[in-house]
């Protein structure tokens, strides 16, 4: 494995990891393992408290039909049949790749932790799998659930993702988030307490925030125990709550040279160790209303490679200067 560059100064060369200036999600399973990992993308049927009604209704007004889980495996299967499914798509890429089952869809910790060994332990016994990753809301980590995560923690390689999105109250609300920055503040000091990972989810461009406003998160994130984090461009989607708002000219599409500039900056923030597991997002593309530039993926990322060399910047810069 390539070694990292080290920093002497903020003047000096920029780190790499491998061939990057980022410290990429890749780089860290090859370093963890030896060789590919890819997560296998799991729906095990849950809903989420901000739809059914306990916590609120309607849910996070960008969230489709399918709880962010558009590209997860289909319900209608079991999670074996949907792990074997994702599995085998991916493996036409990467055909010695070993996997992380990740429950994406809705919020993987809203349920009786009986349930949710059963869940777990069905994927953690597939061959191959090296660990799990498991998207929820901080709201929903009970105490018995923090338990068993610890337990799963000491016997596999465990990611707890959960959604901040913002630091700004005023945007959480017109988002419809329906828990507020202390509450995840809480719960990430609870996850680290045990020596979980926890991975963060922020969103650009979400409705009325500025440039700076979005910074103050990824200063915010940069800030706190956190492990990882991913990046994502608000996509507006069809069927959406966020359509409305849209309409009522609350949202404003970011262009794709901005969106590489606040990564750019994003990453010079971020202190380099923590692993970047995404600094974009996909969406359906018969339901994506925009922005439409987001489609071309590979573009994008390309281009923010392309902003960090001709900055002759890297993750960790500002943070270490």
């Amino acid at each position: 494995m390539q070694a990292i560059t080290q920093i002497d100064h903020p003047g000096a060369a920029p780190r790499q990891w491998s061939d990057k200036r980022f410290h990429t999600w890749n780089y860290e399973m090859r370093e963890q393992f030896g060789g590919k990992v890819f997560k296998v993308m799991l729906d095990a049927g849950f809903t989420c408290p901000n739809r059914d009604g306990s916590i609120a209704a309607g849910g996070c007004t960008f969230c489709s039909a399918r709880g962010s889980g558009d590209f997860a495996g289909s319900r209608r299967d079991d999670l074996v049949t949907q792990f074997n499914t994702i599995r085998d798509l991916q493996h036409l890429k990467w055909p010695e790749a070993r996997y992380i089952g990740y429950f994406q869809a809705y919020t993987n910790t809203y349920a009786p932790v009986e349930e949710l060994r059963e869940y777990y332990e069905a994927i953690l016994s597939q061959p191959g799998v090296v660990g799990l990753s498991i998207a929820t809301r901080p709201d929903c980590l009970p105490d018995d659930v923090v338990d068993y995560l610890a337990e799963l923690n000491e016997r596999t390689y465990l990611w707890v993702e959960m959604g901040l999105q913002t630091v700004h109250e005023s945007t959480s609300q017109l988002i419809n988030r329906a828990h507020d920055t202390e509450c995840y503040k809480d719960a990430v000091a609870r996850l680290r307490a045990r020596g979980i990972r926890v991975c963060a989810h922020i969103i650009y461009g979400l409705p009325q925030e500025t440039h700076e406003m979005m910074l103050d998160t990824g200063r915010a994130v940069a800030a706190m125990d956190i492990q990882g984090i991913k990046i994502h461009l608000l996509h507006l989607m069809r069927k959406t709550p966020m359509v409305k708002q849209y309409e009522a000219g609350l949202l404003r599409f970011l262009d794709q040279d901005e969106y590489i500039g606040l990564i750019a900056d994003t990453l010079e923030l971020l202190p380099p160790e923590m692993i970047v597991h995404r600094l974009t997002g996909d969406a359906p593309r018969d339901l994506l209303i925009g922005p439409m530039w987001s489609l071309k993926k590979w573009e994008v990322l390309n281009a923010i490679d392309d902003e960090l060399s001709r900055r002759n910047t890297w993750q960790g810069r500002l943070w270490e200067a």
